[in-house]
């Protein structure tokens, strides 16, 4: 076959072949676009960490303005974009400019109060892990900080019901990190991934306070209602809930949107999880068996040495 026998069998498919094609379409947020506005929102959360040269606080104003309002045209005209696609903002484009704006004034008026919420996550992270010696290292090198960062970020944009781009912002660090969290999931304060490989969350997935788990973790579905069209119904609870101050070992599989995980409860690692478990309950597998059990005194005793650790940690990102 020559060249120009397999760019018009190509062209064929493109007409035969429907469903994968975006022709004639809204012009969509680009893979470039999109990772670009991740890196920068990763530059103004943590300032003077990822740039080439030092970064002074003479230079930080100056500085800050010049990302932020690259930021805010880049956030602007992917979310007018996503709008446009989705056609949420009905046809008119002059409605889904101004709606992209709000957006992008809106999110981006949020990231004081996101720092303050990731410096949490940081301090968790330090406080969760004795291989760790200095705070930098963290934010440079620990892929959670990344990818939970982002999902902050993103989530503000899913909460004002913008389409596409949350999830390809989720995505960026996705594939960075190998941990999928969806932007749609709630996540509290002081959340820390350890080693942060192949955990999944789902959508609509409840993360309370002072959680840590490590890899492998999934909060998943156990299965999702269907139309009579035979399509997944959109919309309904789906993922588990989990509570506060909960640990979770790796590879455990917790499903289900009525489940939740009670508040002060730790889940062993392995442990496949299809129903709730109380508060101060510890959850493992003896031999074949589940165990679902209430924690004993001393098996809380490291986490209150851990929440004094973090009531003292005291430095600034």
């Amino acid at each position: 076959m020559t060249f120009d026998d397999t760019l018009q069998a190509l062209l064929r498919s493109y007409e035969t072949a429907g469903g994968i094609n975006h022709l004639d379409g809204s012009n969509l947020p680009s893979e470039d676009s999109v990772n670009r506005l991740a890196s920068d929102v990763m530059h103004l959360l943590f300032p003077g960490y990822f740039e080439t040269e030092p970064l002074t606080r003479d230079a930080v104003r100056e500085h800050t303005r010049r990302r932020l309002v690259s930021v805010h045209e880049r956030l602007r005209n992917d979310v007018e974009k996503s709008l446009r696609f989705a056609r949420s903002a009905g046809t008119d484009p002059t409605a889904a400019s101004a709606r992209a704006a709000h957006v992008a004034d809106t999110v981006l008026a949020r990231l004081p109060e996101l720092r303050r919420v990731v410096q949490t996550d940081v301090q968790a992270a330090y406080a969760g892990d004795p291989a760790t010696r200095h705070v930098e290292e963290i934010i440079l090198a620990y892929p959670c900080v990344l990818v939970v960062s982002l999902q902050r970020f993103a989530h503000e944009l899913y909460r004002l019901g913008v389409p596409l781009l949350p999830r390809m912002i989720t995505e960026f660090a996705h594939e960075r990190t190998g941990t999928d969290i969806h932007p749609g999931a709630r996540i509290g304060e002081y959340f820390f991934i350890d080693h942060c490989t192949g955990v999944v969350i789902g959508e609509t997935a409840t993360i309370g306070h002072h959680v840590k788990i490590y890899q492998g973790v999934t909060l998943g579905a156990k299965s999702f209602e269907v139309d009579t069209d035979g399509n997944p119904v959109k919309g309904v609870k789906r993922h588990p809930d989990v509570g506060d101050h909960v640990t979770i070992y790796a590879h455990a599989t917790i499903l289900g949107g009525d489940t939740r995980i009670g508040n002060q409860s730790i889940v062993g690692a392995n442990v496949w999880l299809l129903e709730s478990i109380p508060d101060n309950s510890i959850a493992y597998y003896k031999n074949e068996n589940l165990v679902v059990r209430s924690r004993k005194k001393r098996e809380t005793a490291v986490e209150s040495r851990t929440q004094d650790e973090l009531q003292a940690w005291n430095w600034s990102i």
